[in-house]
């Protein structure tokens, strides 16, 4: 018997019980294995993926974290964790398991995804266009010569950074809702237990003006997401974060953040990479940009 063509392959939707096959599929493309962050995305979002006609775990997967009214269509909705098998590449299963998400589970709802430059040119095809642009960094956090920010400097300009509480959540969540541009709530209450660190930063009347929070991958801490009303809050609740770990810092900027990207590069943290910010049906991301400058991970946009 003919065996079927790859493209003709059953597309499932995946489950939590696929978290090793998807790690897996991560480090057969080169990329680190980061079960932690497979467990988040395929509980808050929905992961799709095509089983190897070899047996041998996944031939692709990707994620989808819909944003909005859980009862309705959502706003916005986030592709990530894109991967196909090396032994499978080059056949097509990228862009049916894309065309699959995009033009059958998502039709009509406007669709965001972080491309490398390799991803970039089947993405455009698929109707995306580039209208941002993040920059990749990583290394160990030098604080400042005088002290943290998120201390006496800090506080002098009228920021102060403290641990979150129970209490703080729905306060989280506006604020996430007003910055990000539609609701995030089923993401947001996950962060406590999926975060390692998680802290709010306050003004001097107590208003709540940036949250950010840091969460393990690999051997390495996510500062994301970071949410702030300025440049001295956002250097403030990174330094907080920084100072709480030993391990080498990683996050993703929006380069039009260029004062805070220097800073960082400033305090120990290099360049790895660039990733355009791509959008499907809406002409650019919602909400704020210029007090968004992190996201948890580009996988959920």
């Amino acid at each position: 018997m003919t065996p079927p063509l790859l493209t003709d392959l059953p597309i499932r939707v995946l489950t939590p019980d696929d978290l090793r096959h998807c790690a897996d599929l991560s480090e057969d493309r080169g990329w680190p294995r980061e079960d932690h962050k497979w467990g988040l995305l395929l509980t808050a979002g929905t992961g799709y993926g095509i089983d190897a006609p070899d047996g041998r775990g996944l031939a692709a997967a990707c994620v989808v974290t819909r944003y909005g009214d859980p009862g309705a269509k959502p706003d916005l909705a986030a592709i990530g964790m894109v991967l196909v098998a090396d032994r499978y590449a080059r056949n097509g299963l990228g862009r049916r398991l894309m065309t699959h998400v995009c033009d059958d589970m998502l039709a009509g709802v406007p669709l965001t995804l972080h491309a490398t430059p390799y991803g970039r040119p089947l993405y455009e095809e698929l109707g995306f266009d580039t209208t941002g642009r993040a920059e990749m960094l990583r290394g160990a956090f030098r604080p400042e010569p005088d002290g943290l920010p998120s201390a006496p400097a800090s506080a002098a300009a009228g920021v102060r950074v403290r641990p979150a509480t129970a209490e703080d959540l729905r306060g989280i969540v506006r604020l996430d809702t007003e910055v990000f541009g539609t609701d995030r709530t089923h993401l947001l209450t996950r962060l406590p237990a999926f975060t390692d660190r998680l802290v709010v930063a306050e003004d001097d009347a107590g208003t709540l003006i940036g949250y950010a929070a840091i969460w393990p991958n690999m051997d390495t801490h996510v500062v994301g997401p970071l949410i702030a009303r300025d440049t001295t809050a956002a250097k403030a609740l990174v330094s907080a974060l920084a100072a709480s770990t030993e391990r080498d810092l990683r996050t993703d900027v929006d380069v039009r953040h260029e004062e805070l990207l220097a800073w960082l590069k400033e305090r120990g943290l290099r360049s790895v990479a660039f990733n355009a910010v791509m959008t499907r049906d809406i002409p650019g991301l919602p909400g704020d940009w210029s007090r968004r400058w992190a996201p948890l991970t580009v996988a959920a946009g």
